[in-house]
């Protein structure tokens, strides 16, 4: 398979042998470009952060529906609490400590 003139040239004008400054700074400009990425993304996330804003997507928030039967029932419990400790304030409930 032949491949086309253009390639061909381009391919002629690569040196053969080992560069090693050409590969030290193409290391380098893709070290400074992924460095230049994560920089940039730091001071977008801390620009939204400081802002006030948040990293993930803010959910939506539905208000709670209020039961009114279950108010009434929590009512009904302290109410009960209220006439046992009345009970025992008042010495009508007598009972004897474990411990004498």
């Amino acid at each position: 398979m032949e491949l086309p003139p253009a390639i061909q040239d381009v391919l002629e004008r690569v040196p053969r042998r080992a560069d090693p400054v050409r590969d030290w700074l193409a290391l380098l400009s893709v070290a400074a470009f992924i460095l230049s990425i994560i920089l940039v993304g730091s001071a977008r996330l801390f620009d939204t952060t400081a802002s006030g804003g948040s990293i993930a997507p803010v959910a939506a928030t539905t208000t709670p529906v209020f039961d009114e039967s279950m108010l009434q029932s929590v009512r009904a419990i302290f109410a009960q609490r209220a006439a046992q400790e009345e009970e025992f304030a008042s010495g009508t409930i007598h009972f004897t400590d474990p411990s004498q």
